[in-house]
């Protein structure tokens, strides 16, 4: 009997044992488990992309290199208009501005009161301070003829600058400036409402400006240009010049070009600065003023850079104020750039430029 029970004892032991065992074990695998899911977890946080950040573009207006702007490079070299705003400049994925001049040694003035035409040698200085394109869609490109304007286009890819707003026919003066980014297609599209006459205007087969007095062929390439690209920008000529508020057609225009899928709208030519419009959450400014030129006035020096964040979240867009200063833009105190802010605050329609020079739309 006592081996009996011994027998039983050792049995029941064992039984325990292996109990204990296969519960640990449970215990051991279901820790092992959730570690293993943990980790997956963590591996998939990983592995999943960071957000792009968003494309930044800079834009300015009217860049002038002739007249006494050249007396200013000839003398101290052709970084000279640029010098005291190139680092902003350059703090883009992309910078462009409006180059209010024909680039060239040949031609004829023409009939008119401002003609302008400017080394080749100066667009060095553009290179140098960032940029990558200009537009030629305004009232100064045919300054010098036609033959100026081949010499015009020519220099500027010389320079290795993109270009929009002028060509030999409607297909190239329409053709955007286009940029890719990261994988994405940024298109600038370069237009004038502001021509002395018609002969400036490019046509089916003939060379001159891409024009804005009608809707077509306008909108058909805006539009192009929206199917081409991720982001596209209108770099408009238009309004009256040293005039506050944009005339009614250029709101007009401004919601046809968002309607049609524009991104931003952004003007120039006034030689002063006007208010800016939130429409479909897209913004419009209707002018940045001049931005290297010989500006006389208070109200013609005033100018601005305005970056565009562009992203799949929308666009954002914020401005830095400058003053022009012996033909020269420069960044100034933080008096002139509230001063800026509420300037702009009064004159534009539905939006709101805060203290750090964000531009948001306002909210009633």
């Amino acid at each position: 009997m006592k081996a009996l029970g011994m027998l039983l004892i050792s049995l029941w032991l064992a039984m325990h044992s292996s109990l204990a065992t296969t519960a640990l074990s449970s215990q051991t695998h279901a820790a092992l488990s959730v570690a293993n899911a943990t980790a997956d977890v963590a591996a998939d946080v990983e592995e999943e992309p960071a957000p792009e950040p968003p494309i930044t573009v800079n834009l300015v207006g009217d860049i002038l290199l002739a007249d006494s702007i050249d007396s200013y490079i000839r003398k101290y070299g052709v970084d000279f208009p640029f010098k005291r705003t190139a680092d902003v400049l350059a703090d883009a994925d992309i910078t462009f501005g409006n180059l209010e001049t024909s680039v060239s040694t040949r031609g004829k003035p023409a009939n008119k009161q401002f003609t302008f035409r400017s080394r080749p040698e100066s667009l060095e200085g553009l290179v140098n301070a960032g940029f990558d394109g200009v537009g030629l869609a305004n009232n100064h490109s045919l300054d010098y003829g036609f033959e100026a304007l081949d010499d015009t286009i020519a220099n500027v890819r010389r320079y290795g600058l993109g270009l929009t707003g002028a060509g030999q026919n409607n297909d190239e003066a329409f053709a955007p400036y286009v940029q890719e980014v990261r994988g994405k297609k940024v298109a600038i599209v370069g237009i004038s409402r502001v021509l002395p006459e018609a002969s400036w205007y490019s046509g089916k087969n003939k060379p001159g400006i891409a024009h804005g007095y009608s809707l077509e062929p306008m909108m058909t390439y805006v539009k192009q240009a929206v199917e081409q690209a991720d982001y596209t920008i209108v770099f408009i000529h238009w309004n009256k010049e040293r005039e506050d508020y944009p005339e009614e057609y250029a709101r007009e225009y401004a919601r046809a070009f968002i309607d049609a899928g524009a991104d931003a709208v952004i003007g120039a030519h006034s030689h002063c600065l006007q208010g800016i419009e939130w429409y479909k959450g897209k913004p419009v400014f209707y002018s940045l003023g001049n931005f290297v030129f010989t500006s006389k006035t208070e109200k013609s020096s005033d100018t601005m850079i305005v970056k565009l964040s562009l992203s799949d979240a929308g666009v954002a867009a914020a401005v830095t104020p400058a003053k022009i200063v012996s033909t020269q833009p420069r960044l100034m105190d933080d008096e002139y750039n509230r001063n800026t802010y509420a300037k702009l605050n009064k004159l534009s329609f539905n939006a709101e430029v805060q203290g750090d020079g964000t531009v948001a739309e306002k909210q009633d």
